[in-house]
């Protein structure tokens, strides 16, 4: 494989420095540092080519994977042999994607003006907490914890909304999450709680919790029922208006991602048509995108962004080949042709 450019104490910095954003992707990118990406793209054009370079070095080995000893003596060469037909008609449109990542970087370090799109300030943003025993707090909009630790016990309470828990395991500590008068108690696992009106809502991803409605405390509390179980794959409904105990239900994998597709993730497009692009983004948020003209549906899209990043894709559109954003609410984003 041809490197980017001969070795060098400067090239070895501009690959550690690929190499470092490739895995910083992988895990998922903050909007400011997609910003910080994209420009980091944009100040060298050996960065994208060291990135590129092990891009594919990744997915070489991601091919071996699957070569087996009992296969054969040695891997099968067609394993790494390059696809040479894609590569015919997909380079223009990553040279088309890259001009268009430089202008971005050039446009928004000679544009100081305020962000194209402006959330509003009584919009809650999505945070991840993560608590002093390791364990970590996904919060939906809105969602307010507390946290209050002791020697013999973690115990979190989900004032109102919804939370993602993934609890840190301690045999020793248990961790319980209290919504609403429901305990959910758990020692290593992962769970989503989510607390209304009328009830509350617990669906567990990974091991197994304990749920018991718990009531208001003091001498005149009535006797609850014990605890039930609930294993991963299944959601509890507790509800608050009356001392019935859970409904336990199983639930799909394909649910279960339904369910929390609130979550941020990084969406990797490679040559994905915009009008797909759109449909995920507006699926996962507030802010609608709308396709003025039906031409621009098939302009096929490269690029890694958080879903929950909006304005950074609305940026990136804006400086695309041919494309306009206009903001016309603080919901609604047009994307049309460039008049």
């Amino acid at each position: 494989m041809k490197r980017p450019e001969p070795d060098s104490p400067e090239a070895q910095i501009r690959s550690q420095a690929a190499a470092d954003w490739l895995a910083r992707r992988d895990r998922g990118l903050t909007a400011a540092e997609q910003d910080e990406f994209l420009q980091w793209l944009a100040a060298d054009p050996r960065h994208g080519e060291w990135l590129a370079q092990h891009r594919r070095t990744v997915g070489d080995f991601a091919a071996l994977a699957h070569w087996r000893l009992e296969h054969s003596a040695e891997p099968n060469p067609d394993l790494l042999a390059p696809p040479r037909r894609r590569i015919h008609w997909l380079a223009p449109t990553l040279l088309a994607t890259a001009a268009a990542i430089t202008l971005a970087a050039v446009w928004w370090r000679a544009t100081p003006a305020a962000p194209l799109v402006t959330p509003s300030a009584s919009v809650a943003e999505l945070k991840r907490l993560i608590l002093e025993d390791g364990s970590s707090v996904q919060l939906n909009l809105g969602a307010v914890v507390t946290t209050e630790f002791s020697a013999s016990e973690r115990r979190a309470t989900l004032v109102h909304g919804e939370a993602l828990f993934t609890v840190a395991k301690n045999p020793v500590r248990p961790f319980i999450v209290r919504a609403g008068g429901v305990d959910v108690r758990a020692v290593g696992t992962a769970f989503s709680v989510r607390l209304d009106q009328a009830a509350v809502e617990v669906l567990v991803t990974e091991g197994r919790v304990a749920v018991k409605n718990s009531g208001p405390s003091g001498p005149n509390a009535v006797p609850q029922a014990p605890a039930s179980l609930v294993d991963a794959g299944h959601r509890a409904t507790v509800s608050l208006t009356s001392a019935a105990p859970p409904q336990i239900v199983a639930v799909s994998s394909q649910a279960i991602a339904q369910q929390l597709n609130w979550q941020p993730t990084l969406l990797d497009f490679s040559s994905a048509p915009l009008s797909a692009a759109v449909a995920e983004f507006n699926r996962r948020n507030r802010v609608q995108f709308v396709l003025a003209d039906e031409e621009l549906a098939t302009l096929p899209i490269v690029a890694s962004i958080r879903s929950d990043n909006v304005e950074g894709f609305a940026k990136f559109l804006s400086v695309a080949p041919g494309v306009e954003v206009e903001r016309r609410s603080a919901t609604e984003i047009i994307v049309r042709r460039r008049r």
